[in-house]
This record gives C-alpha cells, structure tokens and sequence, in this order.
C-alpha cells in the first residue's frame, strides 16, 4: 500500500474510499518524519485546496498529484513538470452536478426563491401578495467558457426557450453563436454564466466593465472560480444596481467570504457545492483512486493535466 499526502478534508463517504486503498499522512506527519518524507510518492487533494509549492519540492519521491475536482489552478504546474511530476484532475464525472446547480442557481436568482422562502416563514405572506420574478423564457443567455461543463450548461438551457451564445478562446463551429468579445457578449445578454477556468488568463475576466455592459436588467451567475469575477467590483455593481442579481457558488478566499455579501439581497449565495452529490463525490473519488492506481501500476495515468515548462 503506498504512502500519500493528504491535502484538504473529504467527505467520510470518500476519505473511506482513499483509505482502504491507500496510507493518507498528513502535512505535519509528513514534515516530522524524514523516513515517510522520503517514502511518500504521491499527493491527494481537491480541487480548492491549494498545494503549496514548497511541499512538492520538499517530497524527493513524489510522482503524481491527483486532485478531486475539474480545477487545477491551485496546483504548481510549472514546478510539477519540471520535476516530473503527474497532475490529474476528474474531468467528465462531474458534469451533469455542476450543470444541474447551475440551472438551480439561475432559477433560485430570476424567480428569487429563497426570497419567497423567507417570505412564507415569516409570515408576510397574510399581508400581501410575493413581487413579481423574472422569467427565464426567451431571455438572451451568454456563456463564458463552453468547455464540457459549459456545454452541459447550454443543452440544459435550451429546451426552456433562450437564445444562447459564447466567448471562449475559440470558435468551436456549434450551433450556438460563438461572441469573440466579451464586453459585447454582456452587452447582448440578459444572462451571463461563468464556466471558464481559474487561473492568471481569467483571472478579473468579468470586471466592471463586463459588469456595465451586461447592464441593470443582467443576471450573473458564477460556477467557475471566484477569481474570474472581480469580487469588489462585483460587489459594488449590486449595490448601486448596475445589475439586477448574481448567483454564485464561488468566492475568493472561501469559506471566508466578503460580508458586503451577505447584506445583499439581489444575490443567491451557495457553498461551492457543484459537484457535492453522493453520486458525483464517489465517481470523483473513483476516479482520483484510479488515476493513482494506474500510475503506480503502469507509470502512466488516466486523466492527466497538460501543461508547459515555464522557459
């Protein structure tokens, strides 16, 4: 049974998974024992958990970093490849959760659910009928990012009547119209969802400017990374209305997130739960075992990320 670096807290159902299969130590076990310093080859993490440079320099026999999740943002790339190091991610198995929050979140932003929630427990009900919602019919939807997870998103969409279009770094020839210009892509939208991935390229992609075009009747919706968005200015366009509402399932620096938030009340807030279904958790899991298995099996992996030697 081999030796890994625990990065991060699972869910039991899944950490009871890696457990019968492999030894997880943690960072300060790893640190106060030269001899499984040494034996560890690999490390074990998700997706929103940073793994320190300095740890995977520190590891001489380190070969793989598997990761629980689609995002490989917090991981040293650069470093890892240059050692040698294999980085795998689990692409494909969470898809339909992600896409299926998404669509909730939209719902629970234009027809403000949790509002009416908070209206029939409160009893305001007896003193006069709920504000009229948005509906999500014919709206213009723009999507940011149409990688699998974004075309997911786009096929739920259709049946209930939008008009669709994208920005991403390549026309992908679909039949969906592909907008090379973000600011106008918001323009041209009353609803706006982040799919992109994390990392310096989209890093502040959608800033105040984005924000502006998509206008005091748009709707944002952020499954992405919270570094996409330009949090602050986010934060001062639904203050001032310069647009309607956003739906977020991502912050910056979460679960510490700004509390300018929570004083918000065109804003649906989640926890980073896209993937958090039982099925989803234990297929990302699978599948993170078995990238491990088969690189310690064959030297190679299943699902490996791709990335250049910085020069």
């Amino acid at each position: 049974m081999h030796d890994l670096l625990l990065i991060g807290k699972f869910p039991q159902l899944a950490q009871d998974m890696i457990d019968t299969e492999f030894r997880c130590h943690s960072l300060e076990d790893v640190n106060g024992n030269e001899a499984l310093r040494t034996s560890v080859r690999g490390i074990i993490t998700r997706s929103n958990c940073v793994v320190p440079p300095e740890v995977v320099a520190s590891l001489p026999s380190l070969g793989i970093i598997a990761t629980c999740g689609v995002g490989y943002d917090l991981i040293p790339l650069e470093l890892a490849a240059r050692r040698g190091v294999t980085v795998t991610n689990t692409p494909e198995v969470l898809n339909d959760a992600v896409a299926e929050l998404c669509v909730g979140l939209l719902f629970a932003l234009l027809r403000r659910i949790p509002q009416g929630d908070r209206f029939v427990r409160s009893g305001a009900w007896r003193q006069g009928a709920f504000p009229l919602a948005v509906s999500l019919a014919g709206k213009r939807v723009g999507i940011v990012g149409l990688g699998r997870i974004g075309k997911e998103v786009a096929r739920r969409l259709e049946p209930f009547g939008v008009t669709l279009a994208y920005f991403g770094r390549a026309d992908q020839h679909l039949a969906w119209r592909f907008e090379p210009d973000l600011r106008r892509l918001a323009r041209d939208s009353d609803v706006l969802i982040l799919c992109a991935p994390g990392g310096r390229a989209t890093e502040h992609l959608v800033d105040a400017a984005v924000l502006d075009a998509l206008g005091p009747n748009g709707y944002l919706v952020n499954i992405a990374r919270g570094s996409v968005v330009h949090e602050d200015e986010l934060i001062g366009a639904l203050a001032r209305g310069a647009i309607a509402g956003a739906a977020l399932d991502v912050f910056d620096g979460e679960p510490d997130i700004d509390p300018r938030f929570f004083d918000l009340d065109n804003v649906v807030l989640a926890p980073h739960v896209g993937s958090a279904t039982v099925e989803t958790r234990q297929a990302m899991t699978r599948l993170a075992l078995d990238n491990l298995h088969r690189f310690f099996d064959e030297g190679h992996a299943l699902t490996p990320v791709k990335a250049a030697v910085a020069a």
